[in-house]
């Protein structure tokens, strides 16, 4: 069993910990956050007998095979680089870190270490977008043609006093949050990259964006319109592929087909098998499966993001 460290305990450390804990491959031996509360309720949730950590460095001292970090952006730097360096197989929150030159060190870190790392990017193990994935690189249905992209959630309300209202931590805003998983699915699904756009954002009422609009072009001229609206009264999303011979398109979790007019769902019995970050995470380490998200993909949401927030043009 790899002995687990869950480091953040907010709500996507309780997420990942409830997975890591009915998963037979981990056995959960600490957690940690800054606010020590919030470590400790997790324990008694979920593994009792785990240790309740108040410091970083006491963190460093643990004999550890896997560490899941969940903490807010500007912390990641330090806690991938020093759990790298003690040989901990890592899964980590996005956004990978807080700057490009951040970003480019981590990556390259990775690269020259035996552990395995990974960013939770967990939309990458959906059914849904694994079948959208599979369905463009087939090429059954001819050109990519077109990309429109809209999602929409109660973001703006949850934020007020986090830190995902401190444009020094939270870069980008619903962009830069929830968002990620947009920009980031747009180039797993469709294999392309952003070559230019234009974009606005407002802030609503708050300190960080949280409604922004764009259009764009992917590699090789393929259109793209995206919309992420972070103060709407519900949540959902809307992805359509446009092809010389259909249109594929999500709906509310929902994957539909059409052809000349006729719109029907995609067949569930041909949809790819779905996967959680920490599953695919532990399937990486113990060689059963490859890296769905491997740190790498950090660096174009982050060229795409701060595309963004320049208002737009060439992206890198």
């Amino acid at each position: 069993m790899y002995r687990t460290c869950v480091i953040g305990c907010g709500r996507m450390g309780r997420l990942h910990g409830e997975r890591l804990q009915n998963d037979p491959r981990c056995e959960l031996v600490a957690f940690y956050d800054q606010q020590p509360a919030l470590a400790a309720t997790l324990r008694r949730e979920l593994a009792p007998t785990a240790q309740v950590l108040e410091a970083w460095d006491d963190v460093l001292r643990l004999n550890l095979d896997v560490a899941v970090i969940c903490t807010p952006t500007t912390a990641h730097y330090q806690q991938v680089r020093e759990g790298l360096e003690r040989g901990w197989h890592l899964l980590c929150e996005k956004p990978l870190a807080e700057s490009a030159e951040r970003i480019d060190e981590l990556i390259g870190l990775a690269d020259t270490v035996k552990s395995c790392t990974m960013l939770a990017y967990q939309r990458r193990g959906w059914a849904t977008f694994r079948t959208m994935r599979r369905e463009v690189l087939s090429g059954h249905w001819g050109a990519l043609r077109a990309v429109t992209f809209q999602s929409w959630e109660r973001w703006e309300q949850t934020i007020a006093g986090t830190w995902r209202d401190d444009p020094e931590i939270n870069i980008g805003g619903f962009v830069g949050d929830a968002g990620s998983h947009k920009i980031d699915l747009l180039h797993f699904v469709t294999g392309l990259g952003v070559e230019e756009l234009v974009a606005r954002s407002s802030c609503s009422r708050s300190r960080v964006e949280v409604v922004t609009l764009l259009i764009g072009a992917l590699t090789g001229g393929v259109p793209l319109s995206m919309t992420f609206v972070g103060n709407a009264q519900h949540q959902g999303e809307d992805l359509h592929l446009h092809f010389e011979q259909a249109d594929l398109m999500l709906r509310s979790g929902q994957l539909w087909i059409a052809q000349g007019n006729d719109v029907r769902p995609f067949p569930v019995e041909e949809l790819e098998p779905a996967k959680t970050p920490t599953e695919a995470f532990l399937d990486l380490v113990s060689g059963a499966g490859p890296n769905i998200a491997p740190f790498a993909c950090a660096r174009p949401v982050w060229d795409v993001t701060w595309a963004i927030l320049a208002g737009g043009g060439k992206v890198r």
